[in-house]
């Protein structure tokens, strides 16, 4: 292999197939990918199950504390941007936000995988939430969803365009909610690989060189804590973004 494919910052999305199956044509291989989201799934459900598999304390524990602040956190959003008819969503939406933020803090891990790098999951699971989101508007409000297309007040002279640019707005949801986190946190990922790598070819050099080396060092470590602090908001980004989309299609605003 050579050593620009070792050394390049995007190995580290390299796509690898741990079980290959295959229907045909069909390819539904178990990869990397795949074993790193269950891996988040599962240790924040794990989390949940040991905090509250007997109840709790009344004085509660560092783990317990964190717990009931994450699900006060996602309750009180789900209240602000939805109101009391959200309540039923509430569990889709802390299913979400932990989804999210357990994949991408394992993602933090050296020598990990971050599954949300990738625009195929991201995109799928933004669609998946957009379609399901346009079903709620239709049970709620039947054909009189479409009104969302055009503003009150709206000259009719201008309705077939502003129809137009709302559906087009509005189809770009799904676009937009998958592509915004993908490309943070391949972005942040991507420029901390670049700079380790910078700093580990002036260590290995020696003499001054492996001296400067501390300042590369320094920025990486820095570079990990904000994209720490990257993978937390981008999953409360997503998240308040649904509930947003979800009050409008609750009361089409």
């Amino acid at each position: 292999m050579p050593n620009s494919l070792i050394l390049s910052p995007l190995e580290q999305f390299a796509i690898i197939n741990l079980l290959p199956i295959r229907f045909g044509n069909i390819y539904l291989s178990f990869t990397n990918s795949a074993l790193y989201l269950i891996i988040g799934a599962t240790l924040v459900g794990l989390l949940f199950h040991l905090v509250t598999a007997r109840g709790g304390g009344l004085i509660p524990s560092r783990w317990q504390s964190i717990v009931e602040m994450i699900v006060q956190f996602v309750a009180s959003l789900v209240d602000e941007q939805i109101g009391k008819s959200g309540r039923v969503y509430f569990p889709l939406i802390l299913t979400l936000f932990l989804f999210l933020l357990g994949a991408n803090l394992v993602g933090m891990v050296p020598y990990s995988f971050t599954a949300t790098s990738h625009l195929v999951v991201t995109f799928a699971l933004s669609l998946t939430l957009f379609i399901g989101i346009t079903l709620v508007g239709f049970q709620k409000h039947g054909l009189h969803f479409f009104s969302f297309l055009l503003p009150k007040g709206a000259p009719l002279q201008l309705a077939p365009l502003l129809v137009v640019l709302e559906l087009v707005s509005y189809c770009f949801r799904a676009v937009s909610l998958g592509v915004r986190l993908f490309a943070n946190m391949m972005a942040g990922h991507t420029l901390v690989k670049i700079i380790s790598s910078f700093g580990w070819s002036m260590l290995s050099f020696g003499g001054v060189l492996a001296v400067a080396s501390v300042i590369p060092v320094v920025i990486v470590f820095a570079l990990t804590g904000l994209e720490i602090g990257v993978a937390c908001l981008q999953a409360y980004v997503f998240t308040i973004l649904i509930c947003i989309y979800l009050n409008d299609a609750i009361h089409l605003h």
